[in-house]
């Protein structure tokens, strides 16, 4: 069966093209930084985000791992947001590899990070605490519901960290579905911050991989950290292959997601017992809660939407959230509404 899947972006195939671009790609060793295809492919990204390098790496959690690490020693702290990727979702990484310390602390509505908070987080020059030494902020925000960080905001912010000798990290896995509904290049969201990370197996459908982004001597620096996790890719042109073809295709056709993303949700929302977050979909994300009306139970839904080729991923008790990509298409919408509509009446 051909299930219509929206647990999530990741679960997109490469095009047809991004194959024969894999097929046909000319490889090196890229850990002797030889593969023109990887090395073609970290300047195309660098250059789409307004940065001097990139670095090719095989996921996003690798990716904003070397980057906090290239940015952090042992014992310094990094504030972030408490319903962050990074805290959530990356095992701790930033900690257990690399002894930096987190301090969460709340997002607003529209997932930014106050300033006054962020002030608030910064550690006072004593020997009892952590040296607070960089920002991280994401966009889009998965767990806030895919919203985004406007270009004023991120420069504001940015300036904020600069003025008091701190760095900015972006978790920017889909900066491209940010920079689209905001009608704007991805580099008006990235050249404030000093590195960001996006994912080219989301949105974008490539098969694996994400870039990291940054200075020369920022990405000399995270090279060396790949090589100690373990990415250190040889003839890794080929899985760039698709990359590049992703950057090139891929970003413009992001606004038919957040379009459908919309019909699915005007749908959604005429059934009674789903109970949808304001403002979604900000995005390709619509999330939404189960009133208690609705007798069924999340796991009993997903089995059964299942059972009708459509495969959903609850994201807590008594809520779901549902994720459009290129492998959603108008059919997929009606069909998804249909058997919400069925389930729940």
């Amino acid at each position: 069966m051909e299930y219509i899947d929206l647990r999530s972006d990741t679960v997109t195939k490469p095009t047809p093209a991004m194959r024969e671009a894999m097929a046909k790609a000319v490889v090196g060793d890229d850990v002797y930084q030889d593969d023109p295809t990887v090395n073609q492919l970290q300047e195309l990204a660098a250059a789409r985000l307004g940065k001097e390098a990139g670095l090719f790496v095989p996921s996003g959690t690798m990716g904003n791992l070397a980057g906090i690490l290239a940015h952090c020693g042992r014992g310094d702290e990094v504030i972030m947001g408490q319903r962050s990727h990074t805290y959530l979702h990356e095992g701790g990484g930033i900690s257990s590899l690399g002894g930096v310390h987190s301090c969460q602390i709340k997002e607003q509505l529209d997932g930014s990070l106050a300033l006054e908070a962020v002030q608030a987080a910064i550690r006072a020059d004593d020997i009892h605490e952590p040296v607070t030494r960089l920002i991280e902020i994401e966009n889009t925000h998965n767990a806030c519901g895919g919203v985004v960080q406007t270009p004023e905001y991120i420069q504001r912010l940015s300036d904020f960290a600069h003025e008091r000798g701190l760095l900015v990290h972006m978790d920017g896995a889909r900066i491209f579905n940010a920079a689209v509904v905001q009608n704007i290049e991805a580099r008006q969201l990235t050249e404030p911050v000093d590195s960001v990370t996006f994912c080219l197996s989301k949105g974008l459908g490539a098969p694996v991989g994400s870039v990291l982004c940054g200075s020369a001597a920022f990405i000399k620096k995270a090279l060396r950290l790949r090589k100690h996790l373990g990415g250190g890719m040889r003839q890794a042109g080929i899985i760039a292959a698709a990359g590049i073809v992703a950057l090139e295709t891929m970003v413009d056709r992001l606004s038919e997601d957040h379009a459908r993303a919309g019909i699915l949700t005007d749908g959604l929302r005429k059934i009674p017992g789903i109970l949808l977050d304001p403002g979604t979909p900000a995005t390709n994300m619509i999330f939404f809660t189960l009133a208690d009306s609705v007798r069924l139970s999340t796991a009993q839904i997903e089995t059964k939407l299942e059972e009708r080729g459509i495969l959903a991923h609850s994201s807590g008790p008594r809520r779901f959230r549902l994720v459009t990509h290129f492998g959603i298409d108008d059919h997929g919408v009606e069909q998804t509404i249909a058997a919400f509509q069925e389930l729940l009446q």
